[in-house]
């Protein structure tokens, strides 16, 4: 266990870029510039009520508990008792099982269009069986993958997020810039208001799957122990990739406005068209096939790096008596095998979802709804925690908090980010107007229905829990109460 401790060790530019690729996904751009300049004002709005709430709570959260397990189940726990806890990290788990299909049914249209035919490529994007086909390919590899072991998806994880997010999105603003300054007509109006009307309620109902954009910066609490100095550098990794994060979206969203018009953008399949469009203006069509290759590594990059977090907190978790030994199986090098499987069981009977939806775009976008309802009821307990523990842990050393006197910070921090995720959950269950979404009756029965199923699943787990479900070399720390 030293050896790999030791060789863990992140540095704060390492963390920063590691935020980056997990929460960084051009997947979302599309849906974002059908808004035109006004996506800034989504963006900058996410990032003030979300983002910067999210950073500063985690960061202070992961300092104060640097020495302790858990992520978000200890945060949670210490602040409202163990069932919450638990509920708050399923969540954190489970939502990511409903996410993978949706970020990779945009690994099935990156790979569509590694083709040089652009209207056989979508129509092949377009096709559910293919999709299906494509999305549990690639799901399985990935899974495959991550029993091989954390050197392995470190490898395919920090390789797919350089070649399938960072560069590509840095050549996505680049082509923009290009294209503007050598007279191309820009198909966005860079006029038009910075301010929505935020009377229409479709101008917020699809933009609210924005905060899912920015969700998972908590993730990296997971992480901290694993830092040099974490209560000084943590806080610096955390807002070093905000930082980023927001700047990728607002200039990439900007740049794919430039290039396709408004009322022809498909969340899923703009992205690839605009660079193939941009590749033909400045004559370089050979370009767009290793894009293609490239953005659909990044999809598995990013899967994999979910992958290994998420599941190995549930794994801890679990192993602390919260989860039938089932759960707590292992291969040989120590991978959680069966948890693994069972988010396969899970993506795989949410991809056939596909069969019953009226187009790829609309299970795209009723999933990616899901995630966010679902990841959003996390925050709360968040965010809320948060500022509990400031009054029943309040002599609790923090070496890193919001706010140098009083609590009153935290109340505006933590209470902005509270208020910013109970009007996105809210705004989540109204379908968006600019999408077909089908019958209205599976839009609510999947998105309701979902979320009760769901959030009742761990209460149930927990009524049943049993003494034989602790595992003899769990190492988990109590809760402050306990002691």
């Amino acid at each position: 266990m030293a050896n790999i401790k030791q060789a863990a060790k992140l540095g704060i530019f390492t963390l920063a870029i590691m935020n980056v690729t997990a929460v960084v996904s051009l997947r979302g751009i599309p849906a974002e510039a059908e808004y035109g300049v006004s996506s800034a004002f989504y963006y900058l709005f996410a990032a003030i009520v979300f983002l910067i709430p999210t950073s500063m709570v985690a960061a202070e959260m992961a300092a104060m508990f640097q020495d302790k397990q858990g992520g978000v189940f200890r945060w949670v726990g210490e602040a409202y008792g163990k069932k919450w806890g638990f509920l708050a990290i399923w969540l954190q788990w489970i939502q990511n099982a409903i996410w993978y299909p949706t970020v990779l049914t945009f690994g099935a249209v990156s790979i569509a269009f590694i083709g040089m035919n652009q209207s056989a490529d979508m129509a092949l994007a377009s096709n559910r069986i293919y999709t299906l086909v494509v999305v549990l390919g690639i799901y399985w590899l990935a899974t495959w993958i991550s029993l091989k072991g954390m050197g392995w998806v470190g490898k395919v994880a920090k390789a797919g997020g350089l070649a399938g997010t960072i560069i590509p999105a840095a050549l996505l603003v680049i082509l923009g810039i290009v294209y503007l300054a050598t007279g191309g007509e820009s198909q966005m109006d860079f006029n038009g208001k910075f301010f929505p009307d935020l009377n229409n309620l479709d101008n917020l109902v699809l933009a609210s799957s924005i905060f899912l954009f920015y969700a998972g910066m908590e993730m990296s609490g997971i992480h901290v122990k694993e830092m040099d100095n974490p209560a000084k550098n943590y806080p610096k990794a955390i807002f070093m990739g905000a930082a980023i994060t927001v700047l990728i979206f607002i200039l990439g969203t900007f740049s794919l406005g430039a290039i396709i018009p408004q009322k022809e953008i498909n969340l899923t399949q703009s992205l690839l068209i605009g660079f193939d469009r941009y590749f033909s203006y400045i004559h370089a069509s050979w370009l767009s096939p290793i894009m293609a290759i490239a953005l659909s590594f990044g999809v598995l990059a990013g899967v994999l790096t979910w992958v290994a977090g998420p599941s190995k907190g549930i794994f801890a978790v679990g192993k602390a008596g919260y989860l039938p030994p089932f759960f707590q199986k292992t291969n040989k090098i120590g991978v959680q095998k069966n948890i693994l499987m069972v988010q396969g069981v899970i993506v795989t009977l949410l991809g056939l979802l596909f069969v019953v939806m009226p187009s790829v775009q609309s299970f795209y976008q009723i999933l990616s709804q899901l995630s966010v309802l679902l990841y959003l009821i996390m925050y709360l307990l968040m965010f809320s925690g948060a500022i509990r523990l400031r009054y029943i842990m309040k002599d609790a050393p923090r070496p890193f908090k919001i706010g140098t006197k009083g609590n009153g910070m935290m109340w505006i921090i933590a209470g902005l980010g509270f208020a910013g995720s109970l009007l996105a959950f809210v705004l989540s269950f109204i379908p968006p107007a600019q999408i077909n979404t089908g019958s209205n009756a599976v839009w609510f029965s999947v998105l309701i229905g979902g979320c009760i199923v769901v959030v009742a699943a761990p209460f149930i787990i927990y009524a049943n829990r049993k003494e034989s479900w602790l595992a003899k070399d769990a190492e988990f720390e109590p809760f402050h109460w306990e002691k």
